[in-house]
């Protein structure tokens, strides 16, 4: 499993105006800490630290935002139960593929029901 190149944590003092618009909506003030070029994998937990959903993207910054804001998203009905956003940057395709789907089933998340090879 790749190491985690970014962590971003939800603040609970959503006063501060400064963010962007996702930052006070969500609460991930760190957003801007992701990379707009890079692609890689990212994973959502809750506040228990179970794994909600992994993804992968070419662009993770947007895709990312795009699951706080798409009316699609695996994970519309559970944004408020997003708490931790852990994002790895790799770059190569077929590992991005790999890595996802073994983190998936590995770690059982729990919107993921596509590529779940091993439920019990």
């Amino acid at each position: 499993m790749p190491q985690a190149d970014f962590i971003l944590i939800r603040k609970r003092n959503l006063e501060d105006t400064s963010e962007a618009a996702i930052a006070k909506e969500y609460g991930f003030t760190d957003y801007h800490k992701i990379p707009r070029d890079k692609a890689g994998i990212y994973m959502f937990y809750d506040v228990s630290d179970n794994l909600l959903f992994v993804g992968k993207a070419r662009k993770l910054r947007m895709r990312i935002r795009k699951h706080f804001e798409d009316n699609v998203s695996n994970i519309k009905n559970h944004r408020d139960d997003v708490h931790k956003i852990v994002v790895c940057v790799v770059e190569n395709p077929m590992e991005r593929e790999i890595y996802e789907t073994y983190i998936i089933n590995t770690l059982q998340s729990k919107y993921n029901i596509e590529k779940a090879f091993f439920r019990s």
